[in-house]
């Protein structure tokens, strides 16, 4: 494993110094270093610090990750059990950050965890309590709403 260093700069300025190992993880960062694009420091403009310091915590955590194909349970178990503890302590509205800030740094490990975990979270709400949720303004009549509710009644569980 590469011991090489990696200079991040966040959006707002904040640098974060990282193992290669963890940056490895960013597949945008592993295109710019394969393309040569990889700088002194590597600007991430669409990252905050406080998101990106959470990122790095969970590629951290996950830069030597059991395989699929590995049969050390207890590590599995212990990596499940601190991603669970990682996303308790987040509110919502970060994970939503993280979700934008993973996707485009194309961690796909983590963009597939946090959005299971807002899936898992809206799970058995109502239209209404999603709408809140995600602040989409109703813009169905009460009558068409009644009719797509006539259409799709297996969907509701009245």
């Amino acid at each position: 494993m590469s011991s090489n260093k990696i200079l991040l700069t966040s959006s707002d300025g904040e640098s974060f110094e990282i193992d290669e190992a963890v940056a490895r993880k960013f597949l945008i960062i592993v295109h710019m270093m394969e393309d040569n694009c990889a700088g002194e420091a590597i600007p991430l403009e669409n990252v905050t610090g406080d998101i990106l310091s959470k990122i790095i915590e969970y590629a951290k955590m996950h830069v030597n990750e059991p395989s699929e194909e590995d049969e050390d349970e207890e590590a599995k178990k212990n990596l499940d059990s601190w991603d669970a503890k990682f996303m308790e302590k987040l509110d919502l509205e970060t994970i939503f950050k993280i979700i934008l800030a993973a996707n485009y740094l194309n961690f796909e490990g983590l963009l597939g965890f946090a959005s299971q975990t807002v899936a898992d979270y809206i799970k058995d709400k109502t239209p209404e309590e999603v709408r809140e949720i995600f602040n989409i303004e109703n813009d169905f009549t009460p009558e068409e709403e009644e009719e797509i509710r006539k259409e799709n009644a297996w969907t509701f569980n009245e």
